[in-house]
């Protein structure tokens, strides 16, 4: 008897503190959200169009937001070859995100059904910067072929090293070719829970990033911008209103403004082609 009670001492703490420890994982791995990490990255790999494939990454803390941690097993949202082989064969659309998009995505999937009846096939990851959505890019046009639309929701995660952005923007579009249309969302980031400076390195990179973009922009014009940082300076109080940590939408009311934006970009070039 004696015994029993002993061991039901100690086995429920442990218990208790082993169920804790697995919830606050679970949680951890739900709400993705960059930090500065002092992790290595490994050396840039080159893809198939001659241009480096992965981001050639700057000392930590270079550029003022830190380095960019391991994600490669964070939340990912990747659409099963029948959706992609569907898209493709109805001219859908590809899309291309990170943890803003594993986020997002089921409503502006809804809301693309809706509007313009398109379909659209995803490889959404969290944390992945922009070479890896490219790398995808490069796969799924290896293996499928692409449709006539692409989307892009990625750079957020460039912040750690912003000048590597705009060669793996070029290299989406000589993917893509000058035939097909990529939509690209631009980004604003600045992390609530990081000190001033920091925030102020993630506003000013983001805006590097953006303008980078705009510059890839005036080269190919079947680049169109979704200028998801101009609507947040637009909006009062835009960063704390439509972003719940300084990166990833508030929902309901960020997340749909954001698809929303994305939505009337394509169905405004819909509109644009059909009356050519």
């Amino acid at each position: 008897m004696l015994k029993r009670k002993v061991r039901d001492f100690l086995v429920g703490p442990v218990t208790a503190i082993v169920v804790t420890l697995a919830v606050f994982a679970f949680v951890g791995g739900l709400l993705v959200v960059l930090e500065p990490s002092s992790t290595t990255a490994a050396a840039p790999a080159t893809g198939g169009t001659g241009i480096s494939s992965s981001l050639d990454y700057a000392p930590p803390g270079q550029y003022g937001s830190g380095t960019l941690g391991p994600w490669q097993k964070l939340l990912r949202r990747i659409s099963p070859e029948d959706d992609i082989r569907d898209a493709l064969t109805f001219n859908g659309i590809f899309m291309f995100g990170d943890s803003i998009a594993v986020q997002d995505e089921s409503g502006l999937e809804r809301l693309l059904a809706a509007r313009t009846g398109d379909t659209i096939a995803v490889h959404n990851w969290s944390g992945q910067p922009t070479s890896a959505a490219v790398d995808a890019l490069e796969g799924w046009s290896r293996d499928y072929g692409l449709p006539g639309r692409i989307l892009m929701a990625v750079g957020t995660n460039d912040i750690f090293n912003p000048p590597a952005f705009g060669a793996q923007v070029e290299r989406a579009m000589q993917i893509a070719g000058p035939n097909r249309t990529v939509y690209w969302v631009n980004v604003e980031v600045s992390r609530f829970r990081q000190d001033a400076d920091a925030q102020a390195s993630d506003r000013a990179n983001s805006a590097w990033i953006n303008q980078q973009l705009e510059e890839a922009a005036m080269r190919h014009p079947n680049l169109r911008i979704i200028h998801w940082a101009e609507y947040l300076a637009a909006q009062p109080d835009g960063l704390a209103k439509y972003l719940r940590d300084g990166v990833h939408t508030t929902e309901p009311i960020g997340a749909d403004a954001r698809n929303e934006l994305i939505a009337q970009a394509i169905e405004d070039a819909d509109g644009d082609q059909s009356s050519r």
